[in-house]
């Protein structure tokens, strides 16, 4: 039988999501946060607790780097993150946080 960490060793895992804090390698965040993986291959952004997209003009640099971005909910992109950065894809969350 083999084992395996549940967390790879230079990564950040989010751990615990409650609707006004983050937990990132066991530590709350209160406020919104950046978690890198490897890089930024691809932007995951967690807009809070609804569903709602940035205007295009503030991503243009990512998209004109060839960088992808991906909206979604503050849940749905915590999961997501979680198992790109478990595969070891370059990702980078940039999170919400209402307070």
């Amino acid at each position: 039988m083999k084992f395996q960490l549940d967390q790879q060793l230079g990564g950040n895992t989010i751990s615990r999501i409650e609707p006004d804090c983050i937990w990132v390698n066991g530590q709350p965040w209160t406020s919104s946060v950046l978690v890198p993986w490897q890089g930024a291959e691809l932007v995951i952004l967690g807009s809070g607790a609804k569903l709602r997209f940035a205007q295009p003009s503030l991503y243009r640099g990512l998209i004109e780097s060839r960088i992808g971005i991906e909206t979604m909910d503050l849940g749905a992109a915590c999961r997501t993150y979680n198992v790109l950065a478990a595969e070891g894809r370059s990702v980078l969350a940039a999170l919400l946080i209402e307070a």
